[in-house]
């Protein structure tokens, strides 16, 4: 069974298998700066998907989706009041480090195109509210990612909740970031646990009980 399709055992909200839900895990951080995650279609179905969960532990977070058959991404702020600066968290030759700096005229709205490299760049060219957005990156220097689950074609490059977390770090604190990236870890690890590659000891944050009704590799619950 493809992971991909197996829906119906899995958490409808952070989209693990049900015997290995993160919900209660997820923390609810309330700051200033707010994320604006742009999804493509293809990421929707994925439960390896990252951002998706780094929208559900920060309060205010926006999600939209790119790609879907004759839609467009509508900019959620345009013709509103918006208190925010604007700006695409996109590694290019034109992009400054993202710091404190940026909180200067206000709180900062992190907007996140959250695909593979390739889709990402298009998605910056190509949505029209997108396009004039001053781009940042992530100081230099940070450790290299800790995601295991997709392979990493760039060197460097970080899973997006990842990123995410860093940036919030630059924008509110390390205890924003250690809150991201824990439970990041906790999702990668418990399915990392599930396809058989991780021993339950060695599983961040640990495991309950109730996780002995799942049979590591085979993704879904065994018979009781």
């Amino acid at each position: 069974m493809s992971r991909r399709d197996n829906g119906h055992i899995r958490c409808g909200r952070c989209a693990m298998l049900q015997s290995l839900c993160i919900c209660t895990e997820i923390p609810d951080i309330h700051c200033a700066s707010r994320l604006c995650l742009v999804l493509h279609r293809d990421e929707e179905r994925k439960p390896t998907n990252t951002g998706r969960l780094a929208a559900l532990s920060l309060a205010g977070s926006e999600v939209l989706v790119h790609g879907r058959e004759g839609e467009r991404v509508a900019c959620p702020w345009l013709d509103k009041p918006d208190e925010f600066t604007n700006l695409l968290l996109y590694p290019c030759e034109e992009a400054v480090p993202l710091s404190k700096e940026h909180l200067a005229s206000g709180p900062v709205r992190l907007v996140v195109p959250d695909s593979t490299w390739r889709q990402a760049s298009k998605m910056a060219r190509r949505i029209p509210w997108m396009t004039n957005l001053p781009r940042v990156g992530l100081p230099s220097g940070g450790a290299e990612t800790m995601y295991r689950l997709r392979s990493e074609p760039k060197e460097g490059g970080l899973a997006t909740m990842e990123a995410i977390a860093r940036a919030f770090g630059v924008l509110e604190g390390e205890k924003v970031q250690v809150q991201l990236e824990e439970v990041f870890r906790k999702m990668s690890d418990r399915t990392l646990f599930s396809r058989g590659q991780l021993p339950r000891d060695k599983v961040f944050g640990g495991l309950d009980d109730s996780v002995l009704q799942h049979k590591p590799g085979c993704g879904s619950k065994s018979n009781p």
